[in-house]
């Protein structure tokens, strides 16, 4: 009886041990005095996330044994300097739009399980296409010097973009020689087409879609390229130009040591009934380590092709900034940013109001605290 009791003991022990597990609160504190100036009004304010996007997160990790992991990861995005949370969205269409105030998980709620296989990753998160665009913009997309790519000037949908809900994600493991790679699909859920006066406004698929994205990292050098597409029925106003839509981009960097370089190609397409419209928009970028800090600049540009007599909108950007470290979590920092629009286009820098074709300036001094 008592070698029984032992060993139930044991057994007990050693399976506390294999379902060891942590929770971790993470989080990051900016903000930014932001200056617009445009060819109509100017703006000055106090703003959030003008280096690295402000949030609050919690995230988790059980191993399970046998070489399987499971974890979870809440985070939410908020704005330092009126306390108020991002919105969120819950079907990838207009109709889930909602609206800022308390703190809701947009800009990650997951599920995961890890193991030899990979990760299968359930929840919301980015949408595969914009991981390109984050990764390869030397400001990681933040702030008045971001790219133009998810910009109001991009054809991409209004509801759909960054991140997509209700999505299944695979990513490949990390022991593949360098490559990797990521699948993704996610669903409107709509029970039924929406019919008003005999016109289907919301399709039954809308905001159903996915992709997938393969990159390789070896060295100096990591590249990828990633497409996605989204179902919405070409009818205003589930998207900004109605239609189904489809990206592709890649892009990549490559660390010199001296200084790291950046580029990327996106390429936006919406099918209406009427026929394909496209945008396409480039990237060239650079950063150095300067002091105790670093230097960053970029050149964007984004045209969109509506075939129109007067010509294709477009957008220039030019953007430098400094980032100096006070310590491993603190940080001061300005960005400069000067855009100019043609052909229609009235692109503003820091909420100016900019006339059409007028051109606009931005510039960004803030302070950003990771913990």
């Amino acid at each position: 009886m008592k070698k029984t009791l032992v060993a139930m003991a044991v057994l007990a022990a050693s399976g506390a041990a294999l379902a060891q597990s942590s929770v971790t609160l993470f989080g990051v504190a900016d903000a930014a005095v932001k200056y617009g100036r445009g060819s109509v009004a100017n703006v000055t304010k106090l703003g959030s996330g003008g280096n690295s996007t402000s949030r609050l997160g919690f995230r988790g990790v059980e191993d399970l044994g046998g070489g399987l992991t499971a974890g979870f990861w809440l985070e939410s995005g908020l704005a330092t300097d009126s306390g108020l949370g991002q919105a969120t969205n819950t079907n990838n269409q207009a109709t889930g739009a909602g609206t800022a105030g308390g703190l809701t998980f947009n800009r990650r709620s997951t599920v995961s399980l890890m193991g030899g296989f990979g990760e299968v990753r359930l929840g919301r998160d980015f949408a595969v296409t914009y991981r390109n665009v984050g990764d390869f913009d030397p400001t990681g997309d933040v702030g008045v010097g971001s790219t133009i790519m998810d910009s109001a000037m991009s054809l991409s949908s209004v509801t759909k973009g960054v991140r997509v809900s209700n999505s299944i994600n695979y990513f490949a493991p990390s022991n593949l020689g360098g490559f990797y790679g990521q699948l993704q699909y996610y669903v409107g859920e709509n029970a039924a087409d929406t019919v008003v006066a005999g016109v289907t406004t919301v399709g039954k698929k809308d905001g159903t879609g996915g992709g997938a994205r393969l990159g390789y990292a070896q060295g100096p050098l990591n590249v990828a390229l990633s497409f996605g597409s989204t179902k919405y029925k070409a009818v205003a106003p589930n998207i900004a130009f109605a239609g189904d839509e489809n990206t592709i981009n890649f892009g990549g960097t490559y660390d010199l040591g001296v200084a790291k370089l950046f580029a990327l190609y996106n390429q936006d397409k919406v099918k209406p009934t009427t026929g394909d419209i496209k945008g396409q928009g480039y990237l060239l970028g650079v950063s150095a380590p300067m002091g105790q800090g670093e230097v960053r600049a970029s050149y964007a540009n984004y045209k969109q092709k509506l075939n129109l007599v007067a010509g294709d909108p477009s957008a220039g950007k030019f953007m430098v900034g400094y980032v100096y470290n006070l310590s491993k979590r603190t940080a001061i920092y300005t960005t400069a940013a000067f855009a100019k629009s043609k052909n229609g286009a009235s692109f503003a820098l820091n909420d100016a109001l900019v006339s059409t074709n007028g051109n606009s300036t931005g510039l960004d001094f803030g302070l950003k605290h990771s913990f």
